[in-house]
């Protein structure tokens, strides 16, 4: 019965009317053209009809034939689906995780980057404190120094020099 089968197939396969169907690039419109222009349309139509009729009579053979193997093939199938859906959860529930990790490693890397930036400006400002500072002093000292007369002159020079290399 197989080699009937196969036998039923190769002719069906073999046949020069439904070879140009297996040819790699089948075009259905040069195949209608040239179907019109031969003008066997009604012949082609009928082989065409009993090619699909026998090919339903063999797939229905294939499936009978093979339906344990089909049916181990379907279930195999569900299971996978059933593994499938739970990879997705397990996915789902592990992108949620990372999400979760993810806020609670970002919010404080941001925060320590501002109070980095913040630090920053604050130690500028320190720095511009201490140099208005010692400028105050140091013109305070000159402004002293000046009012002594012409004994400190040499201490105020010395002073203006000290404002002077300062800034």
């Amino acid at each position: 019965m197989e080699d009937g089968r196969e036998a039923s197939t190769n002719s069906l396969l073999k046949d020069e009317c439904y070879a140009d169907f297996l040819v790699k690039d089948f075009d259905v419109k040069t195949y209608t053209a040239q179907a019109i222009h031969h003008a066997v349309i009604a012949e082609q139509l009928a082989k065409l009809a009993q090619g699909i009729s026998q090919l339903d009579k063999e797939l229905h053979t294939q499936v009978v034939a093979r339906h344990e193997d089909l049916l181990a093939q379907a279930t195999g199938i569900e299971s996978l689906e059933g593994v499938l859906q739970m990879m997705q959860t397990r996915i789902s529930a592990l992108q949620a995780a990372v999400d979760r990790i993810r806020t609670k490693i970002v919010e404080p890397y941001n925060k320590i980057v501002a109070r980095i930036t913040q630090l920053a400006r604050l130690q500028g400002a320190c720095d511009l404190l201490r140099r208005i500072i010692r400028i105050l002093y140091l013109s305070k000292r000159l402004q002293g120094q000046l009012q002594g007369g012409s004994r400190e002159i040499t201490k105020a020079a010395q002073s203006l020099n000290e404002l002077d290399w300062k800034n």
